[in-house]
């Protein structure tokens, strides 16, 4: 049975490679929602009692479940929204390592922060929970993005209500059960299969002090607006066209077959790919010729497969129509579309593939030139300059991240310090770790999550004096 011939409900596992549908689930009713702010509320006044040490063994636990756990996590993530297994195995092993890094680290990022030069006897900066907080989650890393914002917070001391993306239902509730069983007390972390209108709500209700949503600019905008009119913090991660400067490179082939694969990273599904490629023009004629290359060789394929010569579904099919339908509309703005950027079927006959596509030519009254293309779509921009480069790269509303990559250091690190982007790299793309904060400025967002920044986005960061003793 295919998603077409039954009715629609708000939660559901398609998956994207046949287009089967595979499970759906009824959105929460308001009780229970009500329900769930009440828990949450009650389960911080026990989470954030408890010490430090007693937070991050729980949290620490967590970490060893995903590890222990990550293949069959990965494969119900290859089967809810299309990722390439290994990738998922992947993404699953990371996000333990997140936790493990918060759980390990929380003593010291949670320390108190001594201030100098202090008139009085003694005065100090601590780090507080502030109680319950939304987590608005994406579809495209399911595991991962929850770790960014669940570990540094838990730590902390927060609880936390999740709603996460419609099509990975199961993902969702698989991570409240795991996290149950690594010993979290019931009403800590709940997964939430809430509506629009009750993630209104719950934004609205006084007890939830914070929410983090990472998503759409669209998605964005609507929950920051609802943050600041019931005056609560928000983070918000959204969308980014990262520019990916090739300013000279010893192996012009190479360099483009390393953007290729970079931009294919899950099915080219993420806010940092490298979406705008600007190369120059001495070798931008052979780069693009290697992409075009590289990209025909590809064929659709299974995603739970190893094979290296594929590319995988789109995670749903309003994606891989979207996707096309962009395509589409740069080629009639006068785009070069060298290959691909048609929908396609899989190996099973259906499924929601569209054909890895190279564009060139693409000026700015072409619409595509303000877009984020969320698939396998490159774009490449021939430049002759530094400065021109530097000057495209910032023709952006977003701000995510940017790489550089030269034969001359001094030379791409002079064009990274002027990138207006969260993330600026030299000579790599978009490096990963625990410890390195995510975020990025301009219209992809604000906040910061991973690293020791993270845990104070939604701390309390109390100043705290102590004079002597009172004299009679």
């Amino acid at each position: 049975m295919t998603a077409s011939q039954t009715a629609s409900t708000t939660y559901r596992t398609i998956n994207p490679a046949t287009g089967e549908l595979v499970q759906e689930f009824e959105p929460a009713t308001d009780q229970q929602v009500a329900e769930a702010l009440d828990a949450s509320q009650a389960a911080y006044e026990s989470w954030s009692a408890k010490t430090v040490a007693e937070r991050a063994a729980v949290v620490k636990r967590i970490a060893e479940l995903l590890a222990e756990r990550a293949k069959d996590i990965a494969t119900l993530i290859t089967t809810e929204m299309g990722k390439a297994l290994g990738g998922a195995v992947g993404e699953v092993r990371y996000s333990a390592q997140i936790f493990a890094y918060y759980a390990d680290g929380a003593e010291e990022m949670l320390a108190d922060e001594p201030v100098k030069d202090f008139s009085g006897q003694e005065a100090f900066i601590q780090k507080l929970p502030l109680g319950p907080l939304l987590g608005i989650m994406p579809w495209n890393f399911p595991v991962y993005q929850v770790a960014r914002f669940a570990a540094p917070n838990l730590v902390l001391g927060n609880t936390i209500l999740l709603k996460h993306a419609e099509i990975n239902p199961q993902t969702a509730q698989l991570l409240e059960d795991l996290f149950r069983e690594a010993g979290l007390p019931e009403g800590v972390y709940q997964n939430l299969f809430a509506t629009h209108d009750q993630v209104s709500t719950i934004i609205a209700d006084p007890r939830v002090q914070g929410v983090s949503l990472t998503g759409s600019e669209r998605a964005g905008a609507a929950v920051g607006e609802q943050a600041g009119r019931h005056l609560k913090k928000c983070v918000l991660e959204l969308g980014g066209s990262d520019p990916y400067i090739v300013l000279s490179t010893p192996d012009v082939r190479a360099a483009a077959r390393d953007a290729l694969r970079t931009r294919l990273g899950n099915w080219g599904q993420a806010c940092n790919s490298n979406k705008r490629m600007i190369v120059m023009d001495d070798i931008y004629e052979e780069f693009v010729a290697e992409l075009v290359a590289e990209a025909r060789k590809l064929v659709p394929g299974d995603p739970a497969s190893r094979d290296a010569g594929i590319y995988g579904p789109l995670s749903s099919e309003s994606a891989a129509d979207g996707l096309a339908e962009q395509v589409a509309a740069a080629r009639a703005g006068g785009a070069t579309v060298h290959v691909g950027g048609e929908r396609v079927a899989g190996p099973s006959g259906g499924g929601f593939y569209v054909s890895p596509a190279v564009i060139t030519d693409v000026e700015k009254d072409n619409r595509v030139f303000r877009e984020e293309l969320f698939g396998p779509a490159a774009v490449v921009y021939k430049v002759s300059s530094a400065e021109e480069a530097v000057a495209l790269a910032n023709d952006s509303q977003y701000g995510l991240g940017g790489a550089v990559f030269s034969t001359d250091l001094e030379e791409a690190k002079g064009v990274a310090d002027r990138l207006a982007v969260g993330m600026a790299n030299v000579n790599q793309y978009a490096p990963a770790g625990p410890n390195l904060p995510f975020g990025g400025v301009k219209r992809s967002g604000f906040g910061r999550e991973l690293g020791p920044h993270a845990v104070d986005e939604f701390a309390n960061k109390r100043l705290y004096t102590v004079q002597g003793p009172l004299q009679g």
